[in-house]
Order: C-alpha cells, then structure tokens, then sequence
C-alpha cells in the first residue's frame, strides 16, 4: 500500500493543485513531485524501476512542453503516452525479443503454465493500449471539460485498472499451478 501511495504522490499533488489553481499550476506541481520522488528514491538507496525512469521522463517532456508553450494538450498527451509505451514495450518483449515481461514481472510471486503467461501479457498491453486511446477520447473530442478530463485521469483511469485487476485476479486464480 505505501509503494502505491508513493507511485501516486505526483497524481495526488497534480489533482489538489488543479483543484486550487489551473492546469498549469497542477502541471508544474506534478513535475517537482516526480523529481522530487525520482531523489527521494536516490538518497535512500532504494530501487529505482523502470517504471519511474519512464514516468518520470515522459512527465517532464509533456508536463515541460505544456509549460513552455502554454498548451494543455501536451499534458492531456501524457497518461496515453505512459500507456502505451506500457503496452508496446509489453508487446515488443514477447513478440521481437521472445520475454514475456509480465512473467519476468510476477514470476517470483505465482506459477502459470506458459499459454497463460502469454495471456496474461497480452491482456495487460491491451488493457493499456485501450486505456490510452479511451484517454484521448476524454481529452480531446470535445464532450467532456478539462474538469472532467482531470477527474477521469485521477479517478476514471485509476478505476479501471483496479477493476482490472480484480478480473485478472480472478482470472488467474483458475489457472494458477497448486504447489505442494
């Protein structure tokens, strides 16, 4: 639970600053906060994942870019471009360089026979391909607020990976290998 809240800190801080402020200001906040975790993580030695390196580079890009040139589309970009490399370096690993990354991920946590491993990582770079186009949607086709918009990155997003999980969960269960 403390390493989810910790990987959600600069989300958290970007949705009170919007709340307080403006896009902007929410931009800017998110940017110290990933830094400020990217130290954090550095000067207590602790491990540094790929995820954080990802994150914190695509936030500094798009939240930088929405800062320099005044344009929110760059940040409303973000959580699509985190998805989908997600997705794509999922789909890369098994399909150019023969590792399924979900099974190097969990492996040490469950056993699954190989079809489900392969399963398993194809359903998760879909989940994330198919999060990052809905994000667009939201974003950019003229139905919903930047409110809204900010509400369904923080909450909507958040949502659905945890349903996501719960079904993957109970997915799993069935196919998971009983150990003596």
């Amino acid at each position: 639970m403390k390493k989810l809240l910790f990987d959600l800190f600069p989300l958290i801080l970007f949705f009170i600053a919007y709340r307080y402020a403006d896009i902007y200001l929410a931009t800017g906040v998110a940017i110290v906060a990933a830094i400020g975790q990217f130290v954090w993580l550095k000067v207590m030695a602790k491990t540094i994942e790929a995820t954080h390196w990802i994150n914190l580079t695509v936030i500094v890009l798009f939240g930088g870019a929405t800062l320099l040139l005044q344009n929110d589309a760059f940040i409303k970009w973000k959580p699509t471009v985190l998805y989908w490399i997600f997705g794509v370096v999922l789909l890369g690993g098994r399909y150019l360089f023969k590792r399924n990354l979900m099974q190097k991920l969990m492996g040490a946590q469950i056993e699954l026979p190989s079809a489900v491993w392969d399963k398993l990582n194809i359903s998760w770079a879909t989940f994330f391909i198919c999060s990052g186009a809905l994000n667009l949607y939201v974003a950019f086709s003229g139905q919903f607020s930047e409110s809204q918009w900010v509400n369904f990155k923080v909450f909507g997003l958040m949502a659905l990976l945890l349903v996501f999980v719960v079904v993957q969960s109970i997915w799993l269960s069935r196919h998971m290998k009983d150990t003596p």
